[in-house]
């Protein structure tokens, strides 16, 4: 598990205990209207799927090991996606927010899988979440998996080996700590945080007062 004590966390420990804010917890169906932090800037290494100009920007943090995470993303995510993500009025970012070791390694696979491919892997991350985050040998399961993608074993053995990229991964993570992120998977809408339910329909009535 990822040592998680806030801004102090460092890549070279990497285990450890996680953090209370790390569990998971309901939330009020609200979406809080202070301003965004400065840790919502989009910049040039998030994973943006969508229009650069459209109306609303959605910044998930999510852990690769979280089945909330995965239920959004295999559920919600596409509908949404479809409705408004590929009509050009939401722009989606993805951030993650590792809760353990499995989940910083499954997210350093996805990030060596390039640009072009990374909303595709982690789809097949999280919809095979149940397979291969409960084997005994998460990774080597997880490999079996994205062979499909073109990821071999050398490439995650040589991903898995990046301390550089581990290192930023978990400052994605304190980045988002310093944004109020203390469960997954959180949404913040237009720099707002989402902490209501994550259907379509939520969603639909959450964006209906900014999306023309």
């Amino acid at each position: 598990m990822l040592i998680l004590a806030g801004s102090t966390l460092c890549a070279a420990a990497i285990l450890g205990v996680v953090t209370p804010s790390a569990t998971l917890r309901a939330a009020p169906p609200v979406v809080q209207l202070a301003q965004a932090p400065a840790e919502l800037q989009v910049t040039p290494e998030d994973h943006v799927m969508g229009n650069a100009d459209a109306p609303v920007t959605i910044i998930e943090y999510a852990s690769m090991t979280c089945p909330h995470c995965a239920t959004f993303h295999t559920d919600t995510l596409p509908t949404l996606k479809q409705k408004y993500v590929d009509s050009g009025k939401v722009r989606f970012i993805f951030r993650d927010f590792p809760l353990d070791q499995i989940a910083l390694q499954a997210a350093q696979i996805a990030e060596c899988s390039g640009k072009d491919r990374y909303f595709g892997v982690i789809d097949v991350i999280f919809r095979t979440q149940a397979q291969w985050a409960a084997s005994k040998e998460p990774m080597a399961e997880l490999g079996k998996t994205l062979r499909i993608a073109g990821i071999t074993e050398a490439d995650i053995k040589t991903c898995l080996a990046d301390q550089k990229l581990a290192t930023a991964i978990v400052g994605e993570r304190q980045g988002g700590e310093k944004a109020g992120v203390d469960s997954t998977p959180t949404l913040f809408i237009n720099g707002q945080r989402w902490n209501g339910a994550r259907s379509v329909a939520a969603l639909d009535e959450a964006l209906a007062k900014l999306v023309k």
